[in-house]
């Protein structure tokens, strides 16, 4: 019963997937729904779990306006609880140059020959005419050459700016932030998805912070639709290229 469970499943599954890309394929990619403050990247991070109980600030005092625990004397815009929503500049400039170059080869040769067998070298002769030699009665040779060289110049530049989102608030203070943004021009979809953590310190009076200054940083700039699919290698090609063993 269950194998026939999992099988509708899967079969459901399968049919779902193809009608979606079937409707894609001809009304162009969708929109993402919104969702906040929920996991807004696909990809679940693992980090130490927080404390049931936080410490938070507590209220003004009485004839006072300060607060215990409050960073400032007056408000604090920047980005501390769930929910709050704080500024990622991002700004990737890299480049990588790499040049690797082997050659290998090895040649080898060797003979051996029976002078005498119990006396039948004669008869050997007889029986392959044609100058048989016991003295070359076995000789092997071999050779192996093998080349191969690399090259990678790689060269990256992205200049963005993302809004994201408190989704959890370590033990220590540390924050863990996510943030997606989709723009869709006609039939594709550029889609920007980060996610990391940053400390409260870092975030700067506007209420932003520098990609360079989050840990665990995972960014993800792509597009999705007609340009996109055009561009990429059909599955069939992408199968047979990396099973082959040739």
């Amino acid at each position: 019963m269950r194998k026939i469970l999992l099988v509708a499943a899967v079969s459901a599954a399968a049919s779902l997937g193809a009608c979606s890309t079937a409707i894609e394929a001809v009304r162009g990619p969708e929109l993402a729904p919104i969702g906040y403050p929920a996991a807004l990247v696909p990809v679940q991070q693992a980090y130490m779990a927080p404390p049931a109980i936080r410490q938070e600030s507590s209220s003004a005092s009485a004839n006072s306006l300060w607060r215990v625990g409050a960073r400032t004397f007056f408000g604090d815009q920047r980005a501390r609880h769930i929910g709050d929503i704080l500024t990622v500049q991002i700004n990737i400039d890299d480049r990588a140059q790499t040049q690797n170059s082997t050659q290998r080869s090895r040649t080898n040769d060797a003979s051996g020959g029976v002078t005498n067998f119990f006396g039948l070298e004669n008869s050997l002769g007889r029986a392959f005419p044609g100058g048989f030699d016991p003295a070359n009665m076995v000789g092997t040779q071999g050779s192996a050459n093998a080349a191969g060289s690399g090259t990678v110049n790689r060269s990256e530049k992205v200049s963005l700016t993302v809004a994201a989102v408190v989704t959890d608030v370590l033990a220590n203070g540390n924050m863990v932030i996510q943030g997606r943004q989709e723009v869709r021009t006609n039939r594709e979809v550029r889609e920007l998805t980060i996610a990391g953590i940053v400390r409260p310190e870092d975030i700067s009076s506007a209420n932003s912070i520098n990609h360079t200054q989050i840990a665990e940083a995972r960014i993800s700039y792509g597009g999705r639709g007609d340009i996109s699919r055009m561009q990429a290698t059909p599955a069939a090609q992408s199968l047979v290229e990396r099973f082959s063993p040739f």
